[in-house]
């Protein structure tokens, strides 16, 4: 999962301590090393409880090495799901009539020892000192670059007219430094929100604008949310991209020649002798009253970059459909196969198994393609199960299939995503994030109904976890999509999911104990499988393909845009 998790956890913790005896409660369960709430028993007595259960214990196993993309262990994984798909009567939809869609992409990895960043101004040198100070941010287009140029801070390098925003008015860019800050103004709404504090928009926006460099600058409200330690320690990781036919990366444009990120306590080393300093940026960030301006003098930037390249593979199996016309267009479901791999040990173990995120995914819809496959008849429309690769990496997977969706599956129309649920502690619901832009919220309500549990709001709307995994590549093809999520209404007294999860995002998320001695509640998965089924034959009957809503934000910026 992609989403960032302290965030993400502080969201949980307010929602969780908003009743009057959930204080104590939180804190006992999520107290740092503190163990997992006692579970109630496991319901996994079920075939299917079961089923899913034995699919999580082989992906999650040591064995797999934690899957991280391009690695044998999620080569390992990517076979078993093959298997287990062509045991379910699905027909393989990859390359050259297999089971697996290759995607080639570009590997890279800074080496923060070699970067230098350094200001020119008012006849000094400030250099800033790597790891300690700034990290470089991975070339994918050459092992050594260095670029001298003037510099221009573009606040949060937005660029939204629609909501009368422009943080590059009055400055110019080209051939300069851009010189950004993080996430987006307070004041927007949650939708573009997420989609202009996005790094992917920022880039996009600086390089549309001629820059040349770009330096991220912390603010200390990112890194109240991701301290600075935890960057340097996940700097040695490999970012990756995808690879185009010619072997050159897609979406890193090689006129980005240098980037690099600056931690929140090195900040006025940026801004030295400039009109405002650190703090005063700081507090015009919260007041959403950031202005551009250039800076004196010049930034100097040399990084060095390991790269190579690599193929994965996304696992892909058809259960064509039952009635022509309808039968050329396809459901698409995913969940990501991928997980970090090995990393730093923690009480001695160094594999990251990725038992919730998202072994667990990846089980649900193997038992979901199962039990669509036995049914008869199929569906009108077409229904594709993806296991993806490189989600941890930005999508990429899933990037790369909705670029090219395979013939078996004619036009996709509809994205249902399983990333991730947080089920280890008992419920009575669902929640169906993003359901709310198109018509699918109506047919997940008629879904989640015929199995007999609730449909409940995404708890924490102001993270737009809808923009933050595999679902969000398809969103941006043009395709309506929903991300089905563990629900979030205990089915017991004594339980609490929000504190359950609130607990596991603190203490387990990329790290070892995401592992399958977690209380994973195998009977709800099973239910979760069962309206993933529901879902599919009412929108693969449905005389018309799932639509935006009228007006919808992902709709109007994304809707015109097709796979076809």
């Amino acid at each position: 999962m992609s989403r960032p998790v302290l965030t993400i956890a502080c969201a949980l913790l307010l929602v969780a301590c908003s009743g009057r005896d959930s204080d104590a409660a939180v804190q006992a369960q999520t107290a740092p090393g503190a163990p997992m709430p006692p579970a109630a028993e496991v319901v996994n007595g079920t075939p299917a409880g079961q089923r899913i259960e034995t699919d999580v214990r082989v992906l999650a196993d040591d064995a797999m090495a934690g899957r991280e993309t391009g690695t044998p262990g999620f080569d390992l994984a990517a076979e078993h799901v093959a298997r287990r798909f062509a045991e379910s009567g699905l027909q393989p939809a990859g390359d050259d009539d297999g089971w697996f869609q290759r995607v080639p992409l570009v590997r890279a990895v800074a080496d923060p020892a070699a970067a230098t960043l350094s200001v020119s101004r008012n006849g000094r040198t400030i250099a800033l000192r790597p790891s300690d100070q700034f990290l470089p941010l991975p070339d994918f287009n050459a092992a050594e670059a260095e670029i001298t140029a003037p510099a221009v801070f573009v606040g949060q390098a937005i660029h939204a007219p629609e909501l009368g925003h422009d943080d590059f008015a009055g400055v110019e860019l080209q051939g300069r430094i851009a010189i950004v800050f993080g996430g987006a103004p307070r004041g927007f709404e949650a939708n573009p929100q997420a989609h202009y504090a996005s790094l992917r928009t920022k880039i996009e926006a600086v390089v549309a604008r001629g820059a040349v460099g770009l330096v991220l600058v912390n603010t200390v409200d990112d890194e109240a949310g991701m301290p600075w330690t935890r960057s340097v320690a996940q700097a040695g990781r490999p970012s990756m991209r995808l690879r185009d036919a010619d072997n050159r990366p897609i979406d890193a444009p090689a006129q980005l020649r240098v980037s690099a990120r600056v931690a929140a306590t090195a900040a006025d080393l940026v801004f030295a002798d400039g009109p405002q300093t650190a703090a005063q940026l700081f507090d015009a960030a919260r007041a959403g009253t950031l202005k551009a301006f250039a800076l004196p003098g010049t930034l100097t930037l040399r990084t060095r970059t390991r790269i190579d390249t690599l193929e994965s593979r996304n696992v892909l199996g058809v259960l064509p459909g039952s009635a022509a016309p309808r039968d050329s267009e396809s459901i698409v479901h995913t969940a990501h196969l991928d997980h970090i791999g090995t990393g730093a040990p923690v009480d001695g173990d160094a594999i990251y198994n990725g038992a919730l995120d998202n072994a667990l995914g990846v089980a649900i819809l193997i038992e979901a393609a199962r039990t669509m496959a036995e049914g008869d008849p199929a569906p009108a429309r077409s229904t594709l199960f993806a296991a993806l690769t490189a989600e941890e990496q930005g999508l990429l997977g899933a990037e790369w299939l909705a670029r090219h969706p395979p013939a078996a599956a004619g036009r996709f129309v509809a994205n249902l995503n399983i990333d991730m649920p947080i089920l280890t502690a008992p419920t009575r619901d669902i929640v169906a994030i993003g359901s709310e832009h198109s018509t699918l919220a109506a047919a997940i309500t008629q879904a989640a109904g015929e199995v007999g549990v609730e449909v409940s709001p995404d708890p924490f709307p102001e993270e737009v976890a809808f923009v933050r995994s595999d679902q969000y590549a398809f969103v941006r093809a043009g395709i309506p999509a929903l991300y089905l999520d563990a629900g979030v209404a205990p089915a017991n007294d004594n339980q609490d999911p929000k504190i359950a999860a609130t607990w596991f995002l603190r203490n387990c998320y990329h790290q070892p104990c995401d592992q399958v001695d977690l209380p994973i509640q195998y009977g709800d998965a099973a239910r979760m499988a069962q309206v993933v089924v529901a879902l599919t034959r009412i929108v693969g009957d449905a005389e018309a393909p799932p639509r935006w809503n009228d007006g919808d934000f992902f709709g109007s910026r994304f809707g015109g845009r097709s796979t076809r």
